[in-house]
């Protein structure tokens, strides 16, 4: 089952810069591309910090798809 996400959404809707976002978190920006793109899922604590972030859940960030 895929998971997906909607940071650069949520990101894109607060003018946040992704750049900005990967130094705020402490990660690369290479690495929240990644995870924008759905090419890398973060860790459990990466994404709770994302969450976080947004002041959103885990769930409102991150869903998980059933494949058919």
């Amino acid at each position: 089952m895929p998971v997906r996400n909607k940071i650069k959404q949520i990101r894109k809707e607060k003018g946040i810069k992704q750049l900005q976002m990967a130094e705020d978190l402490q990660v690369t920006r290479q690495t929240l591309t990644a995870i924008e793109k759905g090419k890398y899922n973060p860790s459990l604590e990466l994404a709770m910090k994302i969450a976080h972030y947004f002041d959103q859940s885990v769930e409102e960030v991150f869903t998980l798809e059933e494949e058919l």
